[in-house]
């Protein structure tokens, strides 16, 4: 008996990195999954139905169910279209895995329109469209259901040279607070992780250099299936990180803050005069 018998999940970026490694976890958990890959360039540039073809034939060779899905979901109707995919093949949805991302990394001066929204296409635009349509399936069907979307460390912290990817990816932490609260009366749980790993995006960043043989794909995907699984039951609007064998959480946090006696307006003088007061938790 696997956590995932009698489920439907959709994994999308799963040809390869992380994504392979979800989509291979949950269809050994008994999962029948659509591998959703585009099988792009890391920049987001090309297209091969290998990848998401190839992760289909290992799920099926290892006795799995799995169907391939090629399509962007960048687009209402890509997302759609993905969705599709699983209620053709099997009738019903039950898990969403937003995975799917690219790499155009550039220091702040040097950032231009073109590149800024393809980033955010594909992280951001692609998390809002995906969880839309899988909504839409799992508020009909009236048994709740799950989805994960895949922020970053990045994306809630900043990190030096990677403006697309901290945007786009604080974003996603946005659309799933939001998300949380919007869809918890339908009983969808709606999380996410962080995860540091060492993938065909990440190789060439500085903190992989060092030849770490922990931070693998395989050390996230267990906690994808945890919050895809009924394991995670109604927790909900949480971000999991993975760094190899160490889990944490992020949270945004108020400090308890300062109140100002009266009811006149803070000056600036004073609110320089407060600051660690203020800011100090």
């Amino acid at each position: 008996m696997g956590v995932m018998d009698g489920k439907v999940a959709i994994v999308t970026g799963a040809g390869r990195g992380i994504g392979r490694a979800e989509a291979l976890l949950f269809a050994a958990e008994g999962a029948r999954v659509v591998v959703n890959d585009l099988g792009c360039e890391p920049d987001g540039t090309g297209a091969s139905e290998g990848p998401a073809d190839a992760v289909v034939a290992e799920i099926r060779a290892a006795g799995g169910e799995a169907v391939a899905s090629h399509v962007s979901v960048t687009t209402k109707q890509g997302a759609d279209a993905v969705v599709a995919t699983a209620l053709d093949t099997w009738g019903r949805l039950d898990a969403v895995v937003s995975n799917a991302g690219i790499l155009r990394d550039k220091g702040f001066s040097k950032v231009d329109g073109e590149t800024w929204q393809a980033v955010l296409d594909v992280h951001l635009t692609g998390a809002l469209f995906l969880s839309q349509a899988a909504a839409r399936v799992m508020i009909t069907q009236g048994e709740g259901g799950r989805i994960v979307h895949t922020t970053s460390v990045a994306g809630l912290l900043g990190n030096f040279g990677q403006v697309h990817e901290s945007a786009a990816k604080a974003g996603v932490y946005g659309l799933m607070r939001t998300l949380a609260i919007e869809l918890q009366r339908h009983r969808i749980t709606v999380n996410a992780l962080a995860p540091v790993a060492r993938t065909r995006l990440t190789e060439g960043l500085p903190m992989f250099q060092s030849g770490l043989s922990t931070l693998t794909p395989e050390h996230v995907a267990p906690a994808a299936l945890f919050l895809a699984s009924d394991l995670s039951g109604d927790r909900t609007g949480h971000v999991l990180a993975v760094a190899g064998a160490q889990i944490y959480a992020f949270k945004l946090q108020q400090t308890p803050g300062k109140f100002k006696d009266g009811d006149a307006p803070w000056t600036a003088e004073e609110i320089a005069a407060h600051w660690d007061s203020i800011v100090k938790g």
